[in-house]
C-alpha cells in the first residue's frame, strides 16, 4: 500500500524511514511549519499527516510545552477527516502556522532514525481481516481518541509519548496493512489511559 502526495508515493518497504528522510530535507530551513510539512507530502497524504505529529511527540521534542497538545489535536483533526471521507486534507491556519526550529527538528530526526529503522524491519502484511470494512475504521478511531486524549494527559509523565507511539503504530499499520501494529497500538492506548491512575495510587 502506498500513499500519494506532492512528494510521490510513500515507500511501503520502509514507510517510517521514507517519511523521516523527507522531513530531513525540510529541517534545513530555519523554521519548519506544519504548512510546509503538509505541502511537502501533499493534501491527500492523510496517513503521513497522522504519523508525523505522532513521531514528533515520541521524540525529545515532546518536552516543549504545549507541543503534544497541538500535535494531538492535529492528529484528531486528520483522523476525523478520514472518517468523514474527505479526499483532501484541511488544516486551519492556526495549525499550519505552528513551527519548529529546523535544527531542533534535525536533532529529533537523528534520535528517531534507529527506532524508525527497527519499525520498518518489523513491518509485514499480517491479520488482513483488520483492514476489511468496518474493522479498518478501528485504527483511525484509535488515532482520533489518542489525539483527543493528548491535551488532557500532556502533563502526566510518559502519557503523551505512549499515545504518540500508539498513533505511529496505527498509521504504520494502515500504511503496511500490518494488523499486529494495530493491536499493539490499541494496547498502548489502554496503557496511556491507566498511567494517571497508577500515578495517583502511588501518591495517595
Amino acid at each position: 500500500m502506498t500513499v500519494d502526495g506532492a512528494g510521490g508515493a510513500i515507500d511501503e518497504a520502509r514507510p517510517v524511514g521514507d517519511i523521516l528522510a523527507r522531513l530531513a530535507v525540510l529541517s534545513n530551513m530555519e523554521r519548519v511549519s506544519v504548512g510546509a510539512i503538509r505541502a511537502a507530502f501533499g493534501e491527500a497524504s492523510f496517513l503521513p499527516a497522522l504519523m508525523i505529529p505522532a513521531l514528533i511527540v515520541v521524540s525529545p521534542l515532546s518536552a516543549i510545552f504545549f507541543l503534544p497538545t497541538v500535535m494531538g489535536l492535529s492528529v484528531a483533526l486528520v483522523a476525523a477527516q478520514m472518517l468523514s471521507g474527505r479526499r483532501a486534507l484541511w488544516l486551519p491556519r492556526l495549525v499550519t502556522r505552528q513551527s519548529l526550529p529546523g535544527d531542533s527538528l534535525a536533532r529529533a530526526l537523528v534520535w528517531l532514525e534507529r527506532p524508525g529503522d527497527w519499525l520498518d524491519r518489523q513491518t509485514r502484511r499480517r491479520l488482513g481481516l483488520l483492514f476489511v470494512w468496518p474493522l479498518r475504521l478501528v485504527p483511525v478511531l484509535g488515532c482520533l481518541v489518542s489525539g483527543l486524549m493528548m491535551p488532557f494527559l500532556e502533563l502526566v509523565p510518559l502519557s503523551s509519548s505512549v499515545l504518540g507511539l500508539a498513533i505511529t503504530l496505527f498509521a504504520l499499520g494502515l500504511l503496511a496493512r500490518d494488523g499486529v501494529f494495530v493491536i499493539i497500538g490499541l494496547m498502548l492506548v489502554g496503557l496511556a489511559s491507566v498511567i494517571p491512575l497508577l500515578i495517583m495510587q502511588r501518591f495517595t
